[in-house]
């Protein structure tokens, strides 16, 4: 049985949450901790609730940041650097003003007692790595696992880079960033989810979930419905500001369901929101870019990479309920081959033995 560890700054989108019960139910044994509490009210392992710098100045310093990189014609990984003295040392003080509480962790949890480490958006409970390098000399195995604005937006923490055994990620547009990445599709378990609704609606109801308009492309989105909904009597439902049961609940009830489309800074493809509805039957739509669409194997994603094609593809389905039920039910089945905590534990272990890990 392996002891496998999991740090992450916050429970992004329930991805490590996860893999720390995919882990626990393969037969290991795992725990997470996490340094932030998660908006969204994602399931916790040990969550330490140290606050954020929300004050206006913090805010603004981190909105320009993605401003600077979405104007790069080039979004590539580079090694991360303090944009400025002033970050610099913010990053020095609050690595010295957590340190007390982060000893206290490791020992109250047992955490040196883990084999192997996971450091889920390539982050140590310090931004000097000082504690992965500590554990990395005892002996123990570091793996990063890429999330999203960590590569395209904050970059690799060089001092983690240099001692880790393995690199992840569940974003295609990674591997175009970092060359030593490994996919691996991210666990996920549908039990949480509620049944489909067998209850046909009146109007065909298409719903989007985005938890940031500008990375989802929600106003390209906004402004396709519209012009659709002057045509066709629909019902269309954007998820915002409301809780996980909810936005579950809300999914459940409808017919189709856009992920993202058109966005900035949010890759392509598909994230937990449109898994969750194709898990649960539903047709989901999404960008691609035509390599992404080739290389996913039996894509079940209806693809829509621009608002006429989006305008298409919406059209389809509501006008055939055959092609929303073969949809689904594809789209179902492609979930429980590829995102099962089976079918990922496996891969993983295998990544494991090719990297000298077990």
């Amino acid at each position: 049985m392996l002891k496998i560890l999991h740090i992450a700054p916050q429970n992004y989108a329930g991805v490590p949450y996860d893999f720390f019960r995919m882990h626990n139910q393969c037969g290991d044994f795992s725990r997470l901790i996490t340094l932030h509490k998660n908006s969204l009210d994602f399931p916790e392992d040990v969550c330490l609730y140290l606050p954020l710098p929300d004050f206006s100045l913090a805010k603004k310093w981190r909105k320009k940041k993605v401003v600077l990189q979405e104007n790069k014609t080039v979004v590539r990984s580079v090694y991360f650097e303090p944009k400025n003295i002033f970050e610099k040392i913010y990053f020095i003080i609050n690595d010295f003003s957590k340190r007390s509480i982060i000893e206290k962790v490791i020992d109250q949890y047992g955490l040196n007692d883990f084999d192997i480490v996971h450091y889920d958006a390539g982050l140590d409970f310090f931004r000097d790595s000082s504690q992965a390098i500590k554990w990395k000399r005892q002996g123990k195995k570091i793996v990063c696992c890429y999330y999203g604005s960590d590569l395209r937006i904050r970059g690799v923490i060089k001092e983690l880079d240099e001692i880790s055994d393995l690199n992840i990620t569940s974003e295609y547009d990674h591997l175009a960033l970092k060359s030593d990445l490994h996919y691996l599709f991210y666990p996920y378990d549908p039990s949480e989810l509620p049944a489909k609704s067998e209850e046909e609606n009146e109007r065909v109801t298409i719903v989007h979930s985005p938890t940031n308009r500008k990375y989802k492309g929600t106003e390209l989105i906004i402004s396709v419905i519209g012009k659709i909904a002057k045509e066709k009597k629909i019902n269309f439902i954007l998820l915002e500001n409301l809780s996980r049961n909810k936005v579950l609940e809300a999914k459940s009830k409808s017919d189709i369901c856009i992920d993202q489309v058109g966005g900035t800074m949010g890759g392509t493809g598909y994230g937990k929101a449109g898994l969750e509805t194709l898990a649960m039957g539903i047709p989901t739509i999404t960008n691609m870019t035509d390599e992404y669409r080739e290389w996913l194997p039996e894509n079940p994603f209806v693809v829509a990479n621009d608002a006429g094609e989006l305008y298409r593809r919406i059209n389809e389905l509501i006008d055939s309920v055959e092609l929303r039920e073969k949809s689904g039910r594809e789209g179902k089945e492609w979930v429980r081959k590829y995102h099962s905590y089976e079918s990922v534990n496996e891969k993983l272990k295998e990544l494991y033995k090719l990297n000298n890990i077990i």
